[in-house]
């Protein structure tokens, strides 16, 4: 299967989960809007959202991918199923033990570090504290279905991982639209929501549990016990950990600031939620299937090859990223408009809000994308500790232009701080790459770059013009029908622009796309690799 095909397995798994998170946050805003409900569960979730990236989807897509690529190499599926054994026992006690702690403590947890903020406002204290407590467990199953995504991942079946997440989506749509139909009030909307989110993760886990069975591995329980693969595996798991989940500790820490300001924290949630779509689709694909792939050409001593999955991901990824980012800055607000303007979503308010901070996300894709591009870079030659010593620096340049733009701004500032960070992550990554010759020089991928640049430009500048000529039809009295369908034929015609001008300027051409999709359909088999269902 070629790179691209790989790439688009997983987005179309992806593409569906965070299209119905569209729809879980429209029915959301209208549920709830902005007010102090959506506050707390928006916290409240962030906290078991975080851990489950830090320790799940980062550690494990980063540290444990590779060496169980490498335990299939060397000894086949046993090997595999025996390591993958040693980590479930290892990973299930760690993770129940740190669950029971985490329970006990969480009124401090959400007083001193989820939202301090909320402590001093009655009623939004306890309510953030009690929807923590119901949705912590969702971290178990998370982790161990990440483990399990990780095994599909290696034995390049990625369907079931990409599609596993949409169910947490589909059973909050269905509790919102029970509570829609019931009449139920803010505050049982949110403990239905936190009920939904602990219900999706046992389904989520049983899913790629099935999957891994029928890829022909059985994981059974065995004693916690640190053999030195366990051993190895954690010590790149802690600094890959960090790395991985650097975005989801910049809005941890983004969260905390803004619970300070009421709406701030639900603005800043639903504003990601749309800037996470183009960065679930091509990132998070791109991530997934590069990482093992660059593993196995590095262990097979086949650097050419590597190289050219590296510089081929990064083109791929700005050719995708680039219009997504100038049609977010150019058109966020009728976006938003459009996906949240109605019941308890106030126009005046709460939409100028949640528009300018996704127009500053926007800024930032590029850069959130890229480093999911570089990072396997470093993950396949199993050095996890670089890429954490850049995740720290950008950390405390988030918590530093936050802290210094939130009083000012307010939640503006705080989406500021994160764009800024992700660039000084990107561009830091990078240079380590070439600095140390891991990322060899690609003159057509050079010659590309400024020339998607510049038709991504062009684009934005059309879009520029054609909102303010149709500002009636996609302005706050216009009809919903007649909205959608001016704003999506704007987004239409922008992307039909962009890709005119992509291959008029050279920035991208058919021989380009053609190598990529016939990519990979002569490459040797892996020893011990399964095909694909």
């Amino acid at each position: 299967m070629s790179l691209v095909k790989k790439f688009a397995t997983v987005a179309s798994g992806t593409l569906m989960s965070r299209a119905l998170g569209f729809g879980r946050e429209m029915l959301m805003a209208a549920a709830l809007g902005t007010g102090p409900v959506a506050d707390a569960f928006n916290a409240a979730f962030q906290f078991p959202n975080t851990f489950r990236r830090l320790f799940a989807e980062g550690a494990f897509n980063a540290a444990f991918v590779p060496l169980f690529a490498k335990e299939i190499e060397q000894h086949g599926n046993e090997g595999a199923k025996r390591f993958s054994e040693e980590v479930f026992g290892v990973l299930f006690s760690a993770l129940l033990a740190l669950t029971i702690a985490m329970e006990l403590a969480m009124p401090l947890i959400v007083r001193y570090l989820v939202a301090p903020g909320f402590a001093d406002i009655p009623g939004k204290f306890e309510t953030t504290v009690t929807l923590a407590t119901i949705m912590f467990p969702y971290l178990i199953c998370m982790s161990l279905g990440a483990m399990m995504a990780g095994m599909l991942n290696s034995l390049r079946r990625y369907f079931a991982a990409a599609i596993a997440p949409a169910f947490l989506n589909i059973i909050l749509i269905s509790v919102l639209a029970y509570a829609w139909y019931h009449g139920l009030d803010a505050h049982d909307v949110g403990f239905g929501l936190s009920w939904g989110v602990l219900a999706a993760g046992i389904v989520q886990l049983a899913i790629v549990w099935i999957a891994v069975r029928n890829a022909g591995i059985s994981i059974g329980f065995r004693r916690p016990h640190l053999t030195p693969n366990v051993k190895r595996l954690l010590v790149l798991a802690l600094p890959a950990a960090i790395t991985g989940g650097i975005t989801q500790i910049n809005q941890l820490i983004g969260t905390a600031i803004a619970s300070a300001q009421n709406s701030a924290v639900s603005s800043l949630a639903y504003a990601d939620r749309i800037y996470q779509l183009p960065l679930g689709v091509v990132g998070v694909a791109v991530a997934i299937v590069l990482l093992p792939e660059l593993s196995r050409a590095l262990k097979s001593g086949n650097l050419i090859e590597a190289a050219n999955l590296q510089n081929r991901s990064v083109e791929f990824t700005l050719f995708m990223t680039l219009p997504a980012a100038a049609a977010l800055w150019v058109m966020s607000e009728p976006i938003v408009r459009l996906v949240y303007e109605r019941g308890a979503f106030a126009a005046n308010h709460s939409t100028p809000i949640v528009a300018s901070i996704l127009a500053i996300f926007g800024l930032g894709l590029p850069a959130f994308v890229l480093i999911k591009a570089f990072t396997p870079g470093y993950f396949a030659r199993e050095d996890t500790r670089t890429p954490m010593i850049f995740a720290a620096i950008s950390v405390g340049v988030n918590v530093a232009i936050a802290l210094t733009l939130f009083p000012s701004m307010g939640a503006p500032g705080i989406a500021v701080a994160s764009a800024v960070a992700g660039w000084v992550n990107a561009l830091m990554l990078l240079a380590m790459l070439i600095k140390r010759g891991h990322w060899g020089r690609d003159i057509p991928l050079l010659k590309r770059i400024p020339r998607l640049v510049l038709s991504a430009v062009i684009m934005a500048t059309a879009l520029y013009f054609a909102e303010r000529h149709f500002a009636t039809q996609i302005g706050p009295g216009s009809p919903l029908v007649v909205k959608a369908t001016t704003v999506l034929a704007l987004v239409a015609g922008g992307a039909v622009l962009y890709f005119i001008a992509a291959f008029a300027t050279g920035g991208a051409d058919f021989g380009m796309i053609r190598r990529n999709v016939k990519r990979g359909s002569k490459a040797p088999p892996v020893t011990g690799q399964f095909p694909d269902p």
